[in-house]
């Protein structure tokens, strides 16, 4: 399975320099020239990591980074600069950068502190049964590092279920968990959901509890 990246750098060469190492590595980078164009991916997609430089067009990185964690984006963040002053740095982490590297960088020293970010801010929330992992924050389950193809709803009962797993899981507590009140689910509706799951990762994980609800087993 791998992370998405946004990396905002208007300096072409270098982005490219950096994407290609990445690519290597697993990860999908998306580069963005100009603080609009990062602004507009952020509101429109979801990435696991950002990478700001903090020179670049219309608006710097650090004023970026404020304009979206005001918003609740808490997207792990690293700063690229050429900055030496100790306040310009610490603005950085005033306004929610995660880490930061001055220029040049070197890019296996990138790829630790990207690696110790995310295991950091993902890590405690990926579960694993058999031959499947599940990202709890993300609600990507994956098989042999290649996501798998269930809906958001499948993906919601799915987490419920693991997060309580070995626990029964009432019918009544899904349907308040995953359906608004004014939403009507009947238990043959939930239990094509069930079956759908079950199609994906097999039988023997969740079990019927009958006239109480479903349970995935340890």
């Amino acid at each position: 399975m791998s992370y998405k990246v946004l990396l905002l750098e208007d300096d072409r060469l270098f982005a490219e320099t950096i994407e290609d190492f990445l690519d290597e590595e697993g990860f999908r980078v998306s580069i963005v020239e100009d603080a609009k164009k990062a602004l507009d991916r952020c509101y429109k997609g979801k990435y696991d990591l950002y990478i700001f430089d903090v020179k670049v067009p219309f608006m710097s990185g650090f004023d970026l980074l404020q304009e979206l964690r005001k918003y609740g984006d808490d997207t792990p963040t690293i700063f690229i600069t050429s900055l030496r002053e100790k306040e310009d740095l610490s603005k950085g982490f005033r306004v929610g950068a995660d880490d930061y590297l001055k220029k040049p960088v070197d890019l296996d020293e990138l790829l630790f502190r990207i690696k110790a970010i995310l295991k950091r801010s993902i890590g405690g929330d990926v579960l694993y049964f058999g031959e499947f992992r599940f990202d709890m924050k993300r609600k990507i389950l994956a098989k042999d590092d290649k996501e798998v193809d269930l809906n958001p709803k499948e993906l919601e009962l799915l987490a419920l279920l693991l997060k309580n797993r070995g626990k029964t899981v009432t019918k009544e507590m899904i349907y308040e968990t995953l359906w608004s009140f004014d939403e009507y689910i009947s238990d043959g509706a939930l239990r094509v959901y069930i079956n759908s799951i079950k199609k994906v990762i097999g039988k023997d994980y969740i079990k019927n509890i009958r006239g109480l609800g479903y349970r995935f087993e340890k």
